[in-house]
């Protein structure tokens, strides 16, 4: 008689509902690996719509895909200077098209490793060519995605985008606005002021004792890649120099 397969070579049993808590398991251990092989401890996280092509679109009032790109590419320069005096930070992105691409490419441009958080969806989501290969991701679970996106980001830069780019915004903020991360530990950055407040009416939940005046000071908008350097700088220096301590 034929020896049996040992479990964990059994496809059929790692792909059943019975083995979930192990494909949970191994989207938090096998990423866990990776980064700590990598030495990476400090991420810039870039959020936002992968539906947005380089140039200008009429519909957008500005080159989201050039803005960030070049601040992707701004970071990834300033963090070869830090990293000579400690630990430098590496952009981290959901690694599909549009805003996803522009940041990994920045990173690439300034000759800097990125990362690319993938996830199994239908339709928009394949990983883009600028992510460093031994730090390109697939994720089947959301919520196992969404943890590596914040478990080492020192700020979370958001771009216009859809329900994913909101998904990822209003979970952030109630992180910190709970507590969860504390406000001190990580800068959260919106870009293009105009398209959040005509979007989102963050006031208005102000206005009606929803959020507390304080909520909507957990956030800064910026409109250039340049300001969005002059926001981030000072807070990472002291994110990462306390993090050493």
């Amino acid at each position: 008689m034929q020896r049996a397969h040992k479990a964990y070579k059994n496809l059929d049993f790692l792909n059943s509902r019975k083995a979930r808590i192990l494909r949970i398991m191994a989207e938090y251990l096998e990423p866990e690996k990776r980064l700590n092989e990598k030495n990476i401890k400090h991420t810039v996280v870039f959020f936002g719509s992968a539906r947005i092509k380089p140039g200008n679109w009429p519909e957008l009032p500005q080159d989201y895909y050039q803005a960030a790109e070049e601040l992707a590419y701004q970071l990834s320069e300033w963090s070869h200077e830090i990293a000579k005096n400690g630990d430098g930070l590496t952009i981290c992105t959901g690694g599909g098209p549009g805003i996803m691409e522009a940041a990994n490419r920045g990173a690439q441009r300034a000759h800097s490793s990125s990362i690319g958080l993938n996830i199994s969806l239908p339709h928009e989501q394949e990983p883009n060519p600028y992510i460093t290969p031994e730090l390109n991701f697939e994720f089947h679970y959301f919520f196992m995605r969404k943890l590596w996106f914040l478990y080492q980001a020192k700020a979370a830069v958001f771009f216009p985008g859809g329900f994913g780019t909101l998904d990822e915004l209003f979970e952030t903020l109630t992180l910190v606005q709970t507590n969860k991360i504390k406000s001190q530990n990580i800068v959260l950055l919106l870009y293009n002021r105009r398209f959040w407040e005509e979007t989102i009416n963050f006031q208005k939940l102000v206005d009606m004792k929803l959020i507390s005046s304080e909520d909507i000071r957990l956030f800064q908008y910026f409109e250039t890649a340049e300001e969005g350097m002059e926001l981030l700088k000072p807070r990472l220096a002291k994110i990462i120099k306390d993090f050493r301590l």
